[in-house]
């Protein structure tokens, strides 16, 4: 199943949660794979890590199925990792539309480029906020 993702890494989170990492550059097609080929057409969520001693960023997207009810307990979290100083990955938003805010919240948050994205924007943050992205652990309050 996952020869064809030659670098991917399977890790059993826990009961009914798989996670599944994958390079960047071969997210789409993973991401399309879950969706067409097991039955995984519900994103739930985008999140980000920030790994600032390993100089990386992870964005994970967790996945179900609403429309299979055998696997209506079972979550797939698709991730992928990209260097802090490239943080640039393929947008899922053709595959999951739900991952429109949630890809928009993690730019804004983490400073994450989803390109292809329809729009890139902030969601949450002022407008004028002129910071880093505020959930990066190298962000300081102001204050602190």
């Amino acid at each position: 199943m996952l020869e064809r993702f030659p670098a991917a890494r399977v890790d059993y989170v826990r009961p009914k949660r798989v996670k599944v990492t994958v390079s960047p550059d071969t997210i789409k097609q993973a991401a399309l794979f879950v969706r067409d080929e097991l039955g995984f057409d519900h994103i739930g969520t985008v999140s980000g890590t920030d790994y600032i001693e390993k100089g990386e960023m992870e964005v994970i997207y967790f996945v179900g199925s609403v429309s299979k009810a055998d696997q209506a307990d079972l979550q797939v979290c698709l991730a992928e990792r990209v260097k802090r100083d490239a943080l640039a990955v393929p947008s899922l938003v053709e595959v999951w539309l739900g991952a429109e805010y949630h890809e928009r919240e993690t730019y804004e948050m983490l400073g994450i480029d989803f390109q292809g994205h329809p729009d890139l924007r902030k969601l949450l943050l002022p407008e004028d906020w002129s910071d880093i992205p505020p959930l990066r652990k190298d962000y300081t309050s102001p204050g602190r």
